[in-house]
């Protein structure tokens, strides 16, 4: 405990919260716990039972100065009162503890605890005389037992104010919050309503981790995934959890067929016994306060605050960056639309692009590095918590994208294809597509350049909103690199204008003509209002792009629940075994072609068999490349010519004999790939060199 930060609060916690409350008990009573320390260093302990989470409690054993032993332990109050036999009474005296008694303790004292959000912990000791034989300390099964009960107490870990707003912002986002904890399940769900993870009035389900064990098992006691399905979707607070529990509940969820989509799951924890919770999920957050090494190591993203709000913030952020590239692509390809088609076009009717090319450097530095500096770094709002989450196939490129792509795309198409064949009559300007190869450069292209790269400027507006969204000046003033790139560009380009001259292939223009070229340019932010008055949905013939790979798309063998992945040292013997095997085919055909000609040139002669060759060789009878006809994998698809159905003479690929070993930690899983021997002939070449493949 350390002094409060203010005076009068109360004492700063560094460590276990539960410690720490039993710290404050002792300050309370009066008892100063440093004095106690400095008694018994922690060096003198003579046996310390750690706590876990099967047993949920943890002991140490004293050895005092007659010979004697004195073991004290604490732990979750129903499981410790069980092995108590006899209990303190008000004058210190112990007395016997009959499981009538311990029932009356559990209704009357436990239980309203617990259901005011109390953690409650039960203190209890034993004594071992001098007299007696040591005893067998590894056996803790008989050592924690006939206990005298000390005391019965109730921990208060009060909710942050700030963690029932973030769980709401969550749930308005779309994401359902579990509590998976290792306390009663009357603490775990008075907790859970003051969170906000439970409401009066839903279909929720609160479980123990011996009950839901139960619901999901079998009569064999396996695991079966359509149990899972039926408990998860409504579970929302699981007490009394073993690490097995948490692990088994975040696979059920991510192996889930129920929804069309697979659930992305994201997991808490703090300590060692979460590691393989944290591993399995998608995103694990570790405490970078209270969390071991442990859970940090097995943790994706670590909480340096140990707050909830701040897995808030990473919803927002990593929404903003996913937003952020859609934006980008969508003005991007905008951009690109236009552009090839403007240059192409342009340059096969008047023999010469329209945009020439420096000034297409410009619009590159404009549509790449000064667009994704400008659009990349908006800053995450609320308003992004307000839907649902992206599907975990959903593709990069929406409907609603694609609609602004090509509306847009559309609207700058038809303004300079305007300007280009029939600007010089609008402007009453001289025409610039039959001008001479190295004629200076004329006003009518000038005005095309200018008018193209003021769409993409307030175009570059229109693309900071992807969800069809009116308001694209929302917040814009809040991203001052947005605004510094923008107005930067536009002042770029009039010195280019005015002042570029013949390198960029630019005349001067007047401010009439810049008025139009702003004008046509802010036609684009009009436009856009247009086209999202359009229904996406009315617009069934375009097509989504980029989306991840679906289920089908996936092998079946890649899909078995026994098959696990492949690591890169296998992936890499594989490569050679192939590579091996194709080998072989190419000198088996070339052997082909060899034995033809030679059957063509030495036709009623006698053949030199005297002559020392491949061929010789390569036609041994140990070496019969003939006698197998094996299917041979293939590394990509380009070598699809391989597969012609033509005589396979080459020896089968070793099959891999799979030992799926799982870890105790259940961290990681590990697999044993053993490689059996090819069936070539015992001593021949190829039989040694399969074995060392």
């Amino acid at each position: 405990l350390q002094p409060p930060e203010k005076e009068g609060g109360l004492p700063r916690h560094v460590g276990n919260k539960t410690e720490c409350a039993l710290l404050g008990l002792l300050l309370d009573l009066k008892r100063d716990y440093q004095d106690v320390r400095n008694e018994i260093p922690e060096e003198d302990l003579y046996k310390v039972y750690t706590f876990n989470s099967v047993r949920k409690s943890m002991s140490t054993v004293l050895k005092n100065s007659d010979g004697s032993f004195r073991i004290f332990s604490k732990g979750a109050s129903e499981i410790v009162l069980k092995k108590c036999f006899k209990i303190l009474s008000a004058n210190g005296e112990p007395k016997v503890f009959r499981p009538r008694d311990r029932d009356d303790i559990v209704k009357t004292v436990i239980e309203p605890m617990a259901s005011e959000g109390l953690r409650t912990i039960c203190l209890a000791f034993r004594d071992f005389p001098a007299g007696e034989p040591e005893p067998e300390w590894d056996n803790e099964n008989d050592i924690v037992t006939g206990l005298t009960c000390i005391a019965v107490v109730g921990i208060e870990d009060p909710v942050r104010p700030e963690v029932p707003d973030a769980i709401k912002k969550c749930q308005r986002a779309g994401i359902t919050v579990r509590m998976v904890t290792g306390d009663n399940i009357n603490t775990a769900r008075a907790i859970a309503l003051k969170c906000g993870i439970l409401n009066p009035g839903e279909d929720f389900l609160c479980l123990e981790g011996k009950d839901f064990n139960r619901r999901i098992r079998n009569e064999k006691g396996e695991i079966e995934q359509e149990r899972i399905d039926k408990i998860w979707p409504k579970l929302r607070v699981l007490a009394r959890s073993s690490p097995t529990d948490k692990h088994t509940l975040v696979k059920g969820i991510i192996d889930s067929t129920v929804f069309d989509q697979r659930q992305v799951v994201a997991v808490t924890g703090d300590g060692t016994n979460d590691g393989p919770a944290l591993k399995k999920a998608d995103v694990g957050f570790a405490m970078g306060i209270a969390g071991t090494d442990v859970a940090k190591e097995a943790s994706d993203i670590i909480l340096t605050d140990d707050n909830f709000t701040s897995i808030v913030k990473a919803v927002m952020w990593g929404r903003n960056v996913y937003d952020s590239i859609s934006k980008f692509l969508q003005f991007q390809l905008t951009v690109n639309v236009v552009a090839v088609i403007v240059a192409f076009t342009g340059a096969c009717i008047t023999q010469d692009s329209p945009l020439k090319a420096v000034q297409m450097l410009w619009v590159n530095l404009i549509m790449d590095t000064l667009a994704s500096l400008a659009l990349a770094t908006e800053p995450p709002t609320e308003a992004l918590l307000l839907r649902k989450p992206y599907g975990r196939n959903k593709p990069l490129i929406s409907r609603t994208m694609m609609k602004n792509i090509l509306g847009h795309a559309f609207y700058q198409l038809v303004v300079v294809f305007t300007l280009l064949f029939a600007g010089e009559k609008i402007f009453d300007i001289d025409s610039g597509r039959n001008a001479p190869l190295h004629a200076p450069p004329s006003e009518h292209y000038t005005i095309v350049f200018n008018t193209f790269v003021m769409m993409q400027l307030f175009n570059e507006i229109n693309a900071r909103k992807i969800h069809g969204e009116r308001n694209v000046f929302e917040g814009i003033f809040n991203n001052a690199i947005f605004c510094s790139i923008v107005l930067g560009t536009f002042v770029v380009q009039i010195i280019i204008v005015q002042f570029g001259g013949k390198p960029f292939s630019c005349s001067e223009l007047s401010v009439e003509q810049w008025l139009w070229s702003i004008f046509l340019g802010m036609g684009t932010l009009l436009w856009g209002q247009l086209i999202s008055t359009i229904p996406t949905s009315r617009l069934k013939f375009l097509k989504e792009a980029g989306h991840g790979t679906q289920k089908e798309e996936i092998p079946e063998e890649e899909l078995a629940e026994d098959v696990e992945e492949i690591d890169h040292a296998e992936r890499e013997l594989r490569r050679g075994q192939i590579l091996w095997f194709r080998g072989l085919n190419r000198i088996q055909t070339q052997i082909r072609v060899v034995n033809a000609f030679r059957s063509s040139l030495y036709e009623g002669l006698e053949k030199p068999e005297t002559r020392s060759s491949i061929h010789n060789f390569m036609t041994h009878p140990e070496f019969r490349i003939e006698d197998s006809e094996p299917h041979i994998p293939l590394i990509d698809d380009t070598d699809a010519e391989d597969d012609a159905p033509t005589k396979r003479n080459s020896s089968p690929p070793p099959s891999p004999n799979r030992n799926n070993n799982a870890v105790d930690s259940g961290i990681h899983l590990t697999t044993d790939k053993n490689k059996s021997a090819t069936s070539s002939s015992p001593g021949s070449p190829l039989h040694s060199l399969e074995t060392s493949l």
